[in-house]
């Protein structure tokens, strides 16, 4: 091993425990586990389980290097403690000391900002079971395969002894730790490991723990031997101009870690992908609890990008938290004076010049506002949407559709998330069923807080009248049940026969609305009257369509093709609409309401959420506002075209 190997090995051991009972005499050792911050021990659950299935309360003893002290399980991800095998992404465990972790003072392991499954040579750290004590050892090995989400297959001609489990596995290239030993197979060489991505799943722990590590590895701390993990961090350029090296990493992440945390991974995706100049990283994306977790997406492969993408990045986290009303003056002094060494004078506005996107921007506050906070529907590069796309199957002996769920981050081309894997698709009434699942975790995923993202729903006109504002992922529900979807978010429908590049005469309308500040409702059938096909085309762009019928059959159906035909983007109808040939006298209540709607609309981007306010105040008032119930919108902006039918499966990042 070359020198600087061994001081690496030399951290390792000095930050790797083992665990037993608690008392004064030598006990069976348990298992081992490593410190990843000041007072935090990392180790494998199953090593605690036998132990603590039947009181996690329990305490016991870390033993390392220089430090013995009473610990305590803090939280495991053991879901079900009875199961006989744990399975990878649920094999960690957080073990906290005793007392205070400044009166055990002990090294804590490097753990890296990318969220990837090691490939590849690296070293594993453990204790086993004596005679006549229990003894440290570091062995070679090498992971040739992944299982699962987490998991990592350690070659089989590795001799792992007993006892390693829960100890750490340091990657001798970038001088970081990478995964923890999950067990070695038996009666045979080899093993599984968990990739250090998973310690992730811990959630509000993980930000306490990794801004922990962050902090200590950012006073430089020294071990007995006087060296630091950054230091002896490898594969990487040096510390200066245009490249960013181990210490400019460190800094970094110590500035981030004092600051709030982001509030959703959204919010972190975005400024990343912003940093990046909207080239998306390579492979799906992980989990983002932290602004550190924003920088691990700042590399291809195992090599980070230039330091002014970094620092670009840093930049855009500075602006959100500023903008909060947060102290982020550190970050930004440390900003400017890591800017003056990046050689290249005339990009550095490419760094100082970076602006919060609109749908990043705080929201007015409720508290202080003298009216309802109003969120505009997103433009190109305006914030993200969900389409599902309900694509009749055809033939069939009644209505049955397949559906794709489509993520669009207003960036770039709209990614396909998933898409259904049927053989006869689905009927209308089973659709929020099989919609549950993969619609759920997207939007869970790209929702942030106080900014649900809008949800848009493409199906032929003709099945216009399906109730997508009343969807819940229970079951259908009117709109005085506050869990359906159109009082959460902006709910829209469009015209999937408009999917792909938009005509002319759309794409002319829609501008020209978009410039406008003040609309009116068109009513367009007077009786079984319907507008011919010039009135629609020669309607001026501040009329909006408002039906009083359903838009799925006559005459609601003849008005909705000839408003797509003629290019209109946007209309208004209601889906339980009357059969009779004369309008009841709730027609003109529907007219005159959707009247004042549209005089309250400043922008056409305003509608779609004017309209959910409306969905979420008729739990409350619900006599007041019952005319808007059944109220649809189709919003079809042709700046953002759907799909085109032939468009080949992508993954979706989340």
């Amino acid at each position: 091993m070359s020198e600087r190997s061994d001081r690496l090995y030399a951290l390792a051991r000095a930050a790797t425990v083992h665990l037993l009972p608690a008392g004064n005499v030598d006990g069976p050792l348990w298992g081992s586990g490593f410190f990843v911050a000041p007072g935090w021990v990392l180790t494998a659950a199953h090593v605690l389980r036998p132990h603590l299935a039947a009181d996690v309360t329990v305490a016991f003893r870390v033993r390392g290097s220089g430090i013995e002290a009473e610990a305590r399980l803090e939280r495991w991800l053991i879901t079900d403690p009875r199961r006989p095998v744990v399975p990878p992404e649920e094999d960690l465990a957080l073990v906290r000391l005793a007392g205070d972790p400044a009166e055990h003072p002990h090294e804590c392991v490097w753990l890296p900002d990318r969220a990837v499954r090691h490939s590849g040579a690296l070293k594993a750290c453990g204790y086993y079971p004596g005679p006549p004590e229990t003894h440290f050892r570091i062995v070679d090995a090498e992971i040739n395969g992944h299982e699962d989400t987490y998991g990592l297959i350690i070659k089989p001609d590795i001799d792992l002894p007993g006892g390693v489990s829960g100890g750490p596995m340091v990657d001798p290239v970038s001088g970081a730790v990478v995964g923890l030993i999950k067990s070695r197979r038996r009666q045979q060489d080899g093993g599984k490991a968990v990739a250090i991505s998973a310690l992730r799943r811990f959630g509000a722990t993980y930000r306490t723990v990794i801004a922990a590590h962050d902090l200590w590895h950012g006073e430089e701390p020294l071990s007995p031997t006087g060296d630091n993990w950054i230091d002896l961090q490898g594969g990487l350029a040096a510390d200066q101009g245009e490249c960013w090296g181990p210490a400019d990493r460190r800094e970094a992440l110590r500035l981030l870690a004092a600051l709030p945390p982001p509030p959703d991974a959204p919010t972190v995706a975005m400024l990343a992908k912003k940093a990046r100049s909207s080239n998306l990283w390579p492979g799906d994306t992980p989990e983002l609890l932290t602004w550190r977790d924003g920088t691990g997406l700042l590399y291809e492969g195992g090599r980070p990008l230039e330091a002014l993408t970094f620092l670009r990045y840093l930049a855009y986290v500075e602006r959100y938290v500023r903008a909060r009303g947060d102290d982020c003056a550190a970050l930004a002094r440390w900003i400017d004076r890591r800017l003056r060494s990046e050689p290249r004078r005339a990009m550095h506005d490419f760094v100082r010049d970076v602006s919060l996107p609109d749908a990043l921007r705080p929201a007015p506050d409720p508290a202080q506002a003298t009216e309802q906070v109003v969120i505009p529907y997103p433009g190109p590069g305006e914030g993200p949407t969900v389409a599902v796309l309900l694509d009749p199957v055809i033939g069939a002996q009644s209505p049955r559709f397949f559906w794709q769920v489509w993520y669009d981050d207003g960036e770039g081309e709209p990614l396909l998330y998933e898409a259904d894997g049927s053989v006869h698709g689905f009927r209308p009434e089973d659709i929020v069923q099989a919609l549950r699942g993969p619609l759920g975790r997207l939007l869970r995923a790209k929702d942030r807080g106080g900014r649900p993202v809008p949800l848009e729903v493409a199906l032929p006109a003709e099945h216009f009248d399906t109730a997508v504002h009343r969807w819940r992922f229970d079951d259908i529900a009117h709109l005085n049940d506050t869990g359906h979807l159109g009082a959460r978010r902006r709910v829209v429908l469009r015209a999937l026969e408009r999917r792909g590049d938009p005509d002319k005469l759309w794409a002319d309308r829609w501008q020209a609305m978009s410039g406008l500040r003040g609309f009116t409702s068109w009513r367009t059938l007077v009786e079984q009257a319907v507008p011919g096909s010039r009135s629609y085309r020669d309607a001026e762009g501040h009329r909006i369509p408002v039906l009083c019928r359903p838009a799925g059959r006559d005459p609601g159906r003849s008005a909705m093709r000839l408003a797509l035909e003629n290019g209109h983007g946007v209309a208004l109808w209601h889906i339980d609409g009357h059969a009779s040939r004369a309008c009841p006298e709730a027609c003109d209540t529907l007219y005159a309401k959707a009247e004042e709607l549209l005089s309250t609309v400043g922008s056409l981007a305003e509608l779609p959420d004017r309209l959910r306010h409306l969905r979420q105040q008729i739990s409350d008032h619900p006599d007041e506002h019952a005319w808007a119930e059944p109220l649809a919108l189709m919003y079809d902006d042709p700046r953002r075209p759907l799909p085109p039918e032939e468009t080949e499966p992508l993954d979706a990042p989340l």
